[in-house]
């Protein structure tokens, strides 16, 4: 019972993180496939974490989803500003 439950997780997974990827590569609106991009690192993560590798599961926690996330965030943000500006102005 145990061994198709886990298959069906990683089945599960793989799907998600396939869907994810699309989505985030394929959608017009950039601050969608910014947040879709965190939502694949948090994948990635239960994906690392499934194949018993916790420290690159952390690493790419962090780097992945946290911090390259959020420097998208803010260059989202920048670009946002400067488009007001230039349409203001």
């Amino acid at each position: 019972m145990s061994m198709s439950l886990s298959l069906s997780f990683d089945v599960l997974l793989a799907f998600a993180l396939l869907w994810s990827a699309w989505r985030s590569l394929s959608t017009p609106d950039l601050s969608r496939a910014v947040v879709m991009f965190i939502v694949f690192g948090l994948l990635m993560t239960l994906a690392w974490a499934r194949l018993d590798a916790p420290d690159i599961a952390l690493a790419e926690a962090a780097i992945g989803a946290g911090l390259t996330g959020a420097l998208l965030l803010d260059a989202l943000a920048t670009l946002r500003g400067k488009r007001k500006a230039t349409l203001d102005g």
